[in-house]
């Protein structure tokens, strides 16, 4: 028996390849199916079954391209509704792969149809257990993403998770590994640790939900506590794992298609669609396409992508690194985006070769900023999440995460200038790119972010361990 944790840190998601005899199983496959295809080859193995935990929120699942390429089974827990040909299983129901067996245990809370997977060894004991968004590291899955299809409250949702934890996991022996689908920096729980493989002995210990002697009251109130809104794209990628999608070939040649710049300014006009500048902020900054939105390929780029844009059909067209085509194309269509019209041949060097205009950001240095503001007259905007901020600012500095730029961006006023920052550069440069593109420039964005502010005199609140926040 093998067992491989396959974990792409962009979406801070665990895919799990398990072989045994002769036979493999996936459980929640990304939507690219080759390097599941290339470890079957290597073993010369048959992949059997493809184990979906629940219908996922935040990626779309790789889970039809590879039944298709394979004749794999798919496996859903009960009361799934799958849109096309799967397997409903039944709780407590048993699928064996060589000799190895898989147990399904039905836990619903985070959606309805949301189940465990128990892998029994050869020996015919529990070995791991495949939690999907169940149970994460140091959390649970957030029990308010599926109210809507449920006709539940996230109050209702969260006393399923609630018995679900404690009757079908808790009830484990301490030894049997924990493996999740998610990790630090996941949309679907709120506070999950960056380990990414635990056990249930330790996860007793040491999981806030799973504590001894916990009611159910306090296990609502402390998992709905401080839920952010989730991320617009959710409910698009829902559908998308429910009903079916486009093969990922097709994203993939699509985005792959090269447009010279005379194309690219057409499609952009004709089809209305978004320039998306996917280089390195500090690049991005000196020259860009009019009217493009930077999000770097090199950083939280696809969670973001779906946040920010949210419109999986809105039809996009791409400036890439050169060389950097297939891997962006391969992660936007992880979150399901894929209207992909093509990509600027050459990149952003063959528009400024051909003489077309450029736009650029200023942006400033941490030592410009600190000759510059004026604590308590100048207007700083803090793009940071609440608990970074919370931890230590810019004195008198407004906090205006990033998530929620479609908020507050209307309450700028376009004849205040304003100096905007985030950590480190990646996501004030977003939020430069959008408030661009919508028309404002009164405004100066800090390069290195509040990194490379705490390293000047500018006067700041003390600071506090963001986990101390989090409790």
């Amino acid at each position: 028996m093998k067992i491989e944790q396959i974990y792409t840190g962009c979406l801070a998601q665990g895919a799990y390849y398990i072989t045994s005899n002769g036979e493999a199983a996936i459980i929640d496959p990304l939507r690219e199916t080759q390097p599941y295809l290339d470890r079957i080859e290597r073993d010369g193995v048959k992949l059997k079954y493809i184990f979906e935990t629940h219908f996922h929120a935040d990626f779309v699942s790789g889970h039809l391209d590879l039944s298709k390429e394979t004749n794999a089974e798919i496996v859903y827990g009960p009361t799934a509704q799958p849109e096309f040909k799967a397997t409903v299983a039944t709780d407590n129901q048993i699928f064996e792969i060589g000799n190895i067996k898989i147990k399904v245990l039905h836990t619903p809370g985070h959606t309805l149809e949301s189940s465990t997977y128990l892998l029994i060894d050869e020996n015919g004991k529990d070995h791991a257990i495949f939690s999907g968004d169940t149970l994460f590291i140091g959390d649970v899955g957030r029990p308010d993403l599926a109210q809507k299809a449920a006709s539940m409250t996230q109050d209702q949702l969260a006393a399923l998770l609630f018995h679900s934890l404690r009757n079908k996991i808790m009830t484990l022996a301490d030894d049997v590994i924990v493996y999740p689908a998610h990790g630090a920096g996941s949309a679907c729980g709120k506070n999950m640790s960056k380990e990414t493989v635990s056990t249930i002995g330790n996860q007793k210990a040491t999981n806030y939900a799973l504590r001894d002697n916990m009611t159910e009251a306090e296990f609502i109130k402390e998992v709905t506590e401080g839920l952010l809104p989730p991320p617009a794209y959710f409910g698009m990628n829902v559908a998308m794992n429910k009903k079916g999608y486009d093969s990922f070939q097709e994203v993939l040649q699509n985005g792959m298609h090269a447009l010279s710049v005379t194309e690219f300014e057409t499609i952009a006009e004709e089809k209305g669609a978004l320039i998306l500048d996917t280089r390195n902020n500090s690049d991005f900054a000196k020259g860009f396409v009019p009217q493009s939105i930077n999000i770097g390929i090199n950083g939280d780029f696809a969670p973001w992508v779906g946040a920010l844009i949210a419109n999986v059909n809105q039809p996009i067209i791409l400036i890439t690194e050169v060389g950097k085509e297939e891997e962006t194309v391969t992660r936007l269509s992880r979150v399901g985006f894929d209207h992909l019209v093509g990509h600027l041949k050459g990149g952003f060097d063959t528009w400024k070769n051909a003489g077309k205009d450029v736009d650029t950001i200023n942006r400033i240095t941490a030592e410009e900023f600190k000759t510059k503001v004026k604590i308590g007259e100048s207007k700083i905007i803090d793009i940071r999440k609440p608990s970074e901020y919370s931890a230590e600012h810019v004195e008198e500095a407004f906090n205006k995460p990033l998530a929620n730029i479609n908020d507050w961006i209307k309450d700028i006023d376009p004849k205040e200038h304003f100096f905007m920052h985030c950590a480190g550069g990646y996501r004030s440069m977003i939020a430069a790119s959008i408030l661009q593109a919508r028309g404002f420039r009164n405004f100066s964005e800090i390069e290195g972010g509040f990194n490379a502010i705490a390293k000047t005199d500018v006067p700041k609140t003390d600071f506090v361990c963001q986990s101390k926040l989090m409790k």
